[in-house]
Order: C-alpha cells, then structure tokens, then sequence
C-alpha cells in the first residue's frame, strides 16, 4: 500500500526538523490501514515495531511517500514493513521498520485472524 504526507508547520520540533514521534504516528497509522485493508473483518492493535533508526531529517514542505508491505501473518498477528521516502530524495528510504499488529476482539483478547 502506498500513502503520501506533506511535512506541515505543526509536525516540526524548535530546529525546524520533522518530529521523530510523529513520523512514527504515520508510519504505525499505516500498517494499521494495510492490515485493515487486508483483513477487514479483523479489529487490529499494535503490539511492537522491531527498529526505530531515522536515516535523515524532513523539513516543513516535504512530501514523504509511505509504503506498506505484508511480509509475515501468524494465527494472531500480521506484519508489515514499511518504508518511508522523501519525494526530492534518492530512491533510499529515510526509515524503514516492521510494525506487528494482533487481532483483538471487543475485550482486548487475541483472537485468530482466519
């Protein structure tokens, strides 16, 4: 799945640099839509993304391309890598992570996906 965000005054810090907690926000929001899409009988959480490295900064006016992969699904749970590039940048992303989502039902409880 393929998302784009436009870096706007709000997401900044006081150095004029895109928020790492934000950027985390995006990237965690779109595993959750993949898996929506996905599965979309399914009620999914996040329990974990395995890495949190950012490779470069992001200004205001930035528009980064957010790119969604399913790359494992457990009886439980799916995973997702997803890849964040800047639009003006070379074709390496600025961050990549996988985020894991469990499937829940309306108590909390794991339930299986199938």
């Amino acid at each position: 799945m393929t998302n784009y965000r436009l870096v706007m005054p709000g997401d900044l810090n006081n150095y004029g640099a895109l928020f790492g907690g934000q950027l985390l926000r995006w990237v965690d929001e779109d595993a959750w839509l993949a898996a929506s899409l996905d599965f979309p009988h399914c009620r999914f959480v996040t329990i974990g993304m395995d890495r949190v490295e950012f490779r470069r900064s992001s200004k205001q006016g930035d528009i980064l391309r957010f790119e969604a992969q399913r790359v494992k699904i457990g009886t439980t749970s799916v995973t997702y890598t997803v890849e964040v590039f800047q639009q003006h940048g070379d074709e390496t992303p600025m961050f990549t992570t996988h985020v894991t989502l469990v499937r829940v039902d309306e108590h909390g409880r794991k339930i299986a996906i199938a």
